[in-house]
């Protein structure tokens, strides 16, 4: 099933992401996983892309995974490490196996600042167009509320958005953000620029006072207040950290929903037990 219809359903979609092994010998775990999220209901599930090879063999075999355990899936496809025929293959190998969603996305430029593959792709949009050219696919883009990481400015990020969205995008899903005004303040910018296709938001529920470090430094996410206030109280308790971000992830759902915010993706870490717990917080506001 195409995501752009599961959007258009004019239903609450909760939807999940997970990432494929680093090694071969980890994929009956990840398996697992699928199997494990798969039994929540999702309306469909992601699975991120290694650039450069490494994980992005296996995100094909992840994603025909998820489709055999009756949820749509949807694959990620980064480009900035890939010439346009190697893209094209991966793209047949999808289309083999009836995978129909892609999330297009250029991917890091390695800290040498120099792009491999000869540089066919440098934005996300010329990946965009590829995949709508060859046909058949619904496809997802990137977008980041509070600024892509490499553009000084919000007005410009928000241009190369309606570039990509103007290449071909059916759907929008946003990196992780902690504060929901951020993410109203963006859904208006951004609508007053002509882009009005559907927006699913990220929430990471954070459990863990290392993973929040981590988040922030890659991606330049400010923490408000009362969740700065989370994890400096929390950090030394495992247990009561992980309760603390689930409860605060699904304030931040219930919150998105009740101002007509109608897609969510949980970037679950591949975690079912913590995204069963979300879901189950959920259970009477998300399903008719």
């Amino acid at each position: 099933m195409k995501i752009s219809e599961i959007l258009n359903s004019g239903k609450v979609t909760v939807s999940c992401e997970l990432f494929p092994p680093k090694k071969d010998d980890d994929i009956d775990r990840v398996k697992e996983v699928v199997r494990g999220i798969s039994a929540l209901k999702p309306d469909f599930m992601s699975v991120t892309y290694g650039a450069g090879g490494g994980t992005s063999k296996n995100t094909t075999r992840i994603a025909s995974e998820i489709q055999s355990c009756g949820v749509t899936a949807l694959a990620h496809l980064t480009c900035v490490s890939s010439t346009k025929e190697e893209v094209g293959q991966i793209l047949s190998g999808l289309k083999e196996q009836n995978i129909e969603n892609i999330l297009a996305l250029r991917g890091d430029i390695p800290k040498d600042s120099v792009f491999p593959s000869g540089g066919q792709y440098r934005y996300a949009s010329e990946l965009v167009r590829q995949i709508r050219e060859y046909g058949g696919f619904c496809i997802g883009a990137a977008c980041y509320p509070e600024g892509h990481v490499e553009c000084a400015r919000r007005e410009d990020d928000i241009g190369y958005l309606k570039e990509k969205v103007d290449s071909g995008c059916d759907f929008l899903t946003t990196q992780m953000f902690f504060d929901n005004n951020i993410l109203y303040q963006f859904l208006y910018r951004i609508l007053a620029k002509g882009i009005q296709i559907p927006v699913v938001a990220g929430i990471m529920p954070v459990t863990n006072s290392s993973q929040i470090k981590r988040i922030c430094a890659l991606s330049g996410t400010e923490l408000p207040p009362r969740f700065k206030a989370i994890v400096d109280k929390f950090a030394d308790k495992p247990a009561a950290m992980k309760q603390a971000g689930i409860a605060y992830a699904t304030e931040q759902i219930i919150d998105l929903i009740s101002n007509g915010v109608n897609a969510i993706h949980l970037y679950t870490m591949n975690k079912p037990d913590i995204a069963a717990k979300i879901m189950d917080n959920l259970s009477e506001i998300i399903r008719p």
